[in-house]
């Protein structure tokens, strides 16, 4: 196979690295400056044990490259930039190429062929503009949750902390030959991937710890492991998943493991800063909408109340901006 893998980041990093290990032509797409860095240095792959592994010879391009036919598409960057690339990956989803997405929370895409009376309703926080809606054909789109824990440690070091789960799914749930090759593909590449026939239960059992922990480390600046073991910010977890728990039942989503099940193995993962914690301290714009604004909206549709949810993203969109203004403060004293 012959994948994209659209940003370089600590999962797309991670995905992309262990293909190139695997013998797979992967081609990494991302912005000129960190494509020059990549160039000069090559991506070192930090594995769960500390073994290290430089990859040189990458297949590396630019958004204003000539891309050439793929087999598969591995959308990785942050939900909030997908409407940049959307134009991009849409070229390849029209030929009919499967675009991967492993993106946190919930996506874009959660109504598009999923059936029932909310068949193709647009999520207007996810995509105010519907420039991804427009653009990107759902018949082409792949459900995948990458549950492993990774961090970019630079621009070129991804660190693989823990877990090594990506389940690969149909939006309409069938099972079909491009996602069991898929399956084969990660395998391959030492993943443990299957075939879901639901994968919106899967991108719920994950988004269900991400939109409560992320936003609470990002706040607080505590890891997994400080906020499960503090009683209070424990507490305040299991409220929030209670209230998202309430939305995705009300869908017909299935969680295959209980609330305390969940906490707990987020436990276990350890000192880990979660990926919205890395994003407040390298000043990054941070996934609200995606993690928080998503459920918030659904829950209106199904007119399902979420005041704790909805207290934590008041406080989160407030620090994104306070984040957002800092970093433009920043730039126009570098620019003096």
């Amino acid at each position: 196979m012959r994948i994209l893998i659209v940003g370089s980041g600590a999962i797309g990093g991670l995905i992309g690295a262990r293909l190139a290990l695997a013998g797979h032509e992967t081609i990494f797409l991302d912005k000129p400056d960190v494509i020059a860095v990549l160039q000069t240095r090559g991506l070192t792959l930090v594995d769960r044990d500390g073994t290290t592994e430089r990859i040189s010879d990458l297949t590396l391009m630019s958004v204003q490259d000539e891309i050439p036919d793929v087999d598969l598409a591995v959308l990785a960057v942050k939900a909030h930039d997908i409407s940049d690339v959307a134009p991009l990956v849409g070229r390849f989803t029209d030929s009919g190429v499967p675009l991967l997405t492993v993106q946190n929370g919930i996506p874009w895409w959660y109504f598009q062929r999923h059936g029932g009376e909310f068949e193709g309703r647009h999520l207007t926080c996810l995509d105010p503009d519907f420039r991804i809606g427009r653009r990107i054909d759902p018949n082409h789109v792949l459900g995948c949750v990458a549950y492993p824990a990774a961090e970019s440690v630079d621009i070129t070091t991804v660190r693989h902390v823990e877990g090594s789960g990506l389940p690969v799914g149909e939006l309409d749930g069938k099972h079909t030959p491009r996602v069991g090759e898929i399956t084969e593909v990660f395998r391959s590449a030492g993943f443990k991937s299957t075939v879901s026939t639901d994968i919106r239960s899967e991108i719920w059992l994950k988004a269900w710890g991400a939109l409560s922990f992320n936003p609470i480390s990002a706040l607080t600046g505590a890891t997994m492991r400080e906020i499960c073991i503090d009683p209070m910010t424990r507490s305040l977890a299991a409220a929030m998943m209670r209230e998202a728990q309430q939305v995705a039942e009300q869908l017909g989503v299935q969680f295959r493991v209980t609330l305390e099940r969940r906490i707990e193995g987020a436990g276990r993962v350890g000192d880990h800063k979660t990926s919205m914690l890395q994003d407040r301290e390298a000043g990054r714009k941070l996934e609200v909408e995606v993690l928080l604004g998503s459920v918030r909206e659904i829950g209106e549709i199904l007119n399902i109340p979420t005041p704790t949810i909805d207290s934590i993203y008041a406080l989160t969109s407030l620090l994104d901006v306070h984040i957002a203004n800092n970093a433009s403060g920043q730039n126009m004293r570098d620019n003096e």
